[in-house]
């Protein structure tokens, strides 16, 4: 295989026409014929994350946030991701990120997320209107017959109450930190979600809870005035688990002609929390 074969793979699961018109997304890096035997995931291509792929003869960097996300005139060794880039291509380390189409195909990052809380069927909170003329590899047909769009939203399989549901959420991430907005005691029987940084969808449909990974102050105050529960997964708890998921959708796709995948081992969350 090689990594084109990988990225009509990758452009299955998510079309680029999904993607925002400000993202920067498909394959980003590297040559598009050469061969690949090792892939790995994360959720952001960080120097040790770079280091981690290079040092294990990584072919191909499947990262959510992308390289290269706004316009350069130089890359070059003098700025840290100018030498983690060349060090890459140095290395023949091809990179690809798919990002705001992970994020909106109809099993990305946020199916997935409302998946694990028990909802009985769920709906995009913005559908995306997309021109199939924009998707030019002829492998878009499974995004229009299913739901796509920003974020998501459902009814629960039954009522719960906001505390429940914080501890539900402990138990599917162990380990994190979670933040909330409400009366603990709220009942809920309808969710919202939106992974990453997406508070600003939280009233795009009428739901008991939003949960997203963060959010500002004000979004924070504009829940509690409008009685929404919001909680706080943390940006990098709310989409790196889909990455892993990601690495271990391709190994079992792919082990039989040679692909090893995996979630980068060095990879973490940058926050850490003190308590008083």
């Amino acid at each position: 295989m090689n990594v084109s074969d990988l990225v009509t793979y990758l452009e299955q699961v998510a079309p680029l026409a999904l993607a925002e018109s400000w993202d920067n997304v498909g394959l980003l890096l590297g040559d598009a014929g050469a061969p690949v035997t090792k892939i790995m995931t994360c959720l952001t291509l960080t120097p040790d994350v770079a280091k981690e792929a290079i040092e294990k003869q990584v072919s191909l960097v499947i990262t959510h946030h992308p390289i290269l996300f706004q316009a350069v005139k130089k890359l070059t060794s003098t700025t840290s991701e100018g030498a983690m880039i060349l060090a890459l291509a140095r290395a023949g380390v091809a990179v690809y990120s798919a990002h705001t189409a992970f994020d909106s195909a109809w099993d990305g990052i946020n199916q997935k997320l409302i998946s694990k809380l028990g909802v009985l069927s769920s709906q995009p909170l913005k559908e995306l209107v997309v021109d199939p003329k924009l998707a030019s590899d002829g492998h878009f047909d499974e995004a229009f017959t299913r739901p796509v769009g920003i974020g998501r939203y459902g009814s629960l399989s039954k009522p719960t109450t906001l505390r429940a549901l914080i501890e539900a959420l402990q138990r599917e991430f162990p380990g994190v930190t979670l933040g909330y907005v409400g009366d603990e005691q709220k009942v809920v029987k309808t969710i919202g979600v939106g992974c990453g940084s997406a508070a600003q969808f939280m009233d795009l449909e009428e739901v008991d809870v939003f949960i997203t990974g963060e959010a500002r102050f004000h979004d924070c105050l504009k829940a509690r005035t409008k009685g929404i529960g919001l909680i706080l997964l943390g940006h990098y708890a709310s989409e790196r688990f889909a990455m892993e998921q990601l690495a271990d959708s391709i190994q079992e796709q792919f082990h039989s002609q040679g692909i090893t995948a995996w979630g980068s081992v060095v990879e973490e969350d940058p926050l850490r929390f003190v308590r008083g």
